[in-house]
């Protein structure tokens, strides 16, 4: 009973990561219809980035993480207004091969810049505080990540259906072509999701490599996951994102705790039959034509 309690909690706490990753991919596809290939690559690039400021400035990465977050929101902001609205077309593919290419020189470059070696940023005495709530003792970090990731999608959740721009997200989510005959400036929407995306691809990259470490090489398996949690979960909500990132996790977390040398070989068998029996995910809607 106890090894079962752990197995959920740490599931839990895993998934509210998971939903992270998979949040900004999730926003991306749902406002603009393409998929980012370089996700993976700007979550990582947000991990050595605060690596590097917390290298060279006295003050803890928790307080730096809001500075990194802020310059991805930029960086995604100058890359959908610079790049992606000049490529963007009914046909995806041209902004996919853009946003893959970004993917390469984005790898290459941390490459030449951190080298291949594994990091992971160090948060001191709140990477192994911990406390006991009825004999099961927690960790003050993954409950910390699991916590700020529920508040995020809260606070998304009530902008897009309490702000005047959240509504206008949203109709351009169903419609972009229409909104536009209601003065709505679908470009400057697309610049506003991929900024968004772009600093909760940041954030989790520096939450993962809070809890573990990381290589300028970890962007496509993040990609994966990423993927993998809007797949699950489906499209049309938010909250869909966050189901899919617990249920992948639990996955994970169970797979690893039956046998360790095949953890991930589970949720990719979770996202198969997903596909196959269910391609519209947990809380996603049919699509008909």
């Amino acid at each position: 009973m106890s090894a079962a309690i752990e197995i959920l909690m740490n599931g839990l706490f895993l998934g509210g990561l998971y939903a992270l990753f998979g949040l900004g991919l999730s926003l991306i596809f749902g406002v603009m219809r393409i998929a980012n290939i370089a996700h993976g690559e700007l979550a990582i690039a947000g991990a050595l980035a605060l690596f590097t400021l917390s290298s060279g400035w006295p003050f803890s990465p928790l307080l730096l993480m809001p500075l990194v977050c802020a310059g991805a929101f930029v960086f995604g902001w100058l890359l959908q207004t610079q790049l992606l609205n000049r490529v963007l077309s009914p046909d995806p593919m041209p902004a996919l091969l853009v946003t893959f290419g970004l993917s390469v020189v984005m790898q290459n470059a941390m490459v030449g810049l951190y080298g291949a070696n594994s990091r992971s940023i160090d948060l001191g005495a709140v990477k192994t505080a911990n406390l006991t709530i009825a004999g099961q003792t927690i960790g003050w970090l993954p409950l910390g990540i699991f916590l700020l990731s529920l508040s995020l999608f809260g606070g998304l959740h009530l902008v897009l259906r309490k702000t005047r721009l959240g509504r206008a997200v949203r109709a351009t989510s169903d419609d972009a072509e229409t909104v536009a005959l209601f003065a709505i400036r679908r470009r400057r929407i697309f610049a506003i999701a991929m900024a968004v995306s772009a600093a909760c691809a940041a954030l989790a990259g520096m939450l993962l490599a809070s809890r573990s470490s990381i290589t300028p090489f970890s962007g496509a398996e993040r990609l994966l996951i990423a993927f993998e949690v809007i797949v699950i979960g489906g499209l049309g909500s938010i909250w869909a994102s966050y189901l899919g990132g617990i249920a992948l996790a639990l996955v994970h977390v169970v797979g690893f705790y039956f046998d360790p040398a095949s953890g991930l070989l589970f949720g990719h068998l979770l996202l198969l039959v997903f596909l196959l029996i269910r391609p519209q995910g947990l809380a996603g809607k049919v699509v008909t034509r």
